[in-house]
């Protein structure tokens, strides 16, 4: 397909593309175990830190396609927010440490209309994580697993059924929650009520918005940052939720859980656009932090934003959301496949020439008559985008040929399809 799409006669909108998505096929599981067994990034002290998060891919215009739900969108239009049919994908990804947007996506799952968000999660994180298992990317006695979520997620809940697993979680909470400390000891009830009484199985509450229920922090730290002054972390140990017998836990067999973990409330003294900052609330799935931990938590969450970046790099660049396709499943080929390409690009970074080489050329801006400046940044520190704009100079310095073959016309073949469609396939 991606031969084909590169020859001569067919540079000017063939179709065998949008063909091949409709009607070929992937080896999706042989895909994974490939995506799960090459080299991860990983933090200082060798752990993998996993970033969850939804993305659409917006058909407002597909009326006929099958399976679109609606997406919530943020700031489109005249700054509104607009829920959108589209097709959502939840996607898993191994961020990287330092300054750096790169990202290694592990997972894609397209979420159907009615599929719970903390079930198909919860599959997904671990399906995944047996499959880093048997890749020997963890083994008995390295630091467990990191997974990172927005306030989207119900990170208490997906802590819950994810329990077994060698993995902590680590989400966002929002700023008007309620929280429970630890239920007093039988002796220490007895003590307090004299006259007896049924022990309760939550302690007093721990209220975000009042101050005067926080009592005094287990840990507190003070960071100086560069960009956001100083940052102060304070953290509270053995916290839970109080659940109820409804929603997602309505069909719960038995007692509700008592999920305690640790609370974490970052505040910065200043933005870097200028607005006033508001306070951080996350829920980290250990029940206790010491200082060394209560640091390390709040910096592996601001890391989270490097699937941010992730998303952007394969809409913007990679054109995943490009191609105007009918049905969802060639929609899932098309996804896998740019998962591939991206995994690909990030492999070539060593291949990539010498800063002095080439020139930095903008991937929205690529006419002669634009001003090219050196790159100042060395081949592994060059951010996905600069490295895919300089894929076609590429070269292999054993042989002076494009790498292994395959690297040049698969990112041109994706280049292609960033186009826009001509107009008999734009439908």
């Amino acid at each position: 397909m991606r031969g084909r799409a590169l020859e001569p006669e067919h540079r000017r909108g063939h179709g065998a593309l949008y063909g091949g998505l409709n009607r070929g096929r992937i080896e999706v599981a042989r895909l994974r175990r490939v995506l799960a067994s090459v080299t991860l990034p990983r933090a200082a002290n060798s752990r993998l830190v996993l970033a969850v998060d939804v993305s659409p891919w917006l058909r407002p215009d597909a009326a006929t396609s099958d399976a679109r739900s609606s997406c919530p969108t943020y700031g489109r239009g005249e700054n509104k927010h607009l829920m959108i049919p589209g097709w959502p994908y939840s996607w898993i990804v191994a961020l990287e440490t330092g300054r750096s947007s790169w990202t290694a996506p592990l997972d894609v799952v397209r979420l159907r209309p009615g599929d719970d968000l903390a079930a198909v999660t919860a599959a997904q994180v671990r399906d995944l994580v047996k499959r880093l298992v048997e890749a020997g990317q963890w083994n008995v006695g390295d630091p467990l697993i990191r997974i990172v979520l927005d306030a989207g997620y119900d990170v208490m809940r997906l802590a819950w059924p994810l329990s077994d697993l060698p993995v902590e979680l680590l989400g966002r909470l929002r700023s008007d929650r309620v929280m429970r400390r630890p239920a007093p000891s039988r002796e220490e009830y007895y003590r307090a009520h004299p006259r007896g009484g049924h022990p309760p199985r939550h302690g007093s509450e721990f209220i975000f918005k009042d101050p005067r229920t926080w009592d005094t922090p287990d840990a507190e730290t003070k960071t100086l940052t560069t960009r956001y002054g100083t940052a102060h972390a304070q953290s509270w140990d053995r916290l839970h939720p109080e659940l109820q017998q409804r929603a997602a836990w309505r069909n719960h067999p038995g007692k509700l859980p008592v999920i305690e973990g640790t609370v974490i409330r970052l505040q910065v003294d200043r933005l870097p656009s200028g607005g006033h900052p508001k306070p951080l609330w996350l829920w980290w799935s250990q029940p206790t932090a010491t200082l060394a931990d209560t640091d390390q938590v709040w910096q592996a969450f601001l890391r989270r934003f490097g699937i941010e970046h992730f998303f952007r790099m394969i809409k913007q660049t990679l054109g995943w959301t490009a191609p105007k396709l009918r049905d969802p499943e060639a929609a899932d080929n098309w996804t896998k496949l740019v998962a591939t390409a991206y995994t690909q690009l990030r492999l070539a970074r060593p291949l990539a020439p010498s800063p002095s080489g080439h020139r930095d050329v903008p991937p929205w801006r690529t006419g002669r008559a634009w001003t090219y400046r050196r790159l100042p940044h060395p081949p592994r520190r060059l951010a996905a985008t600069r490295l895919f704009v300089l894929c076609k100079s590429i070269r292999s310095a054993q042989s002076g040929r494009d790498a292994d073959g395959w690297l040049r016309p698969c990112f041109l073949a994706i280049r292609r399809c960033v186009r826009r469609p001509p107009r008999r396939w734009r439908r």
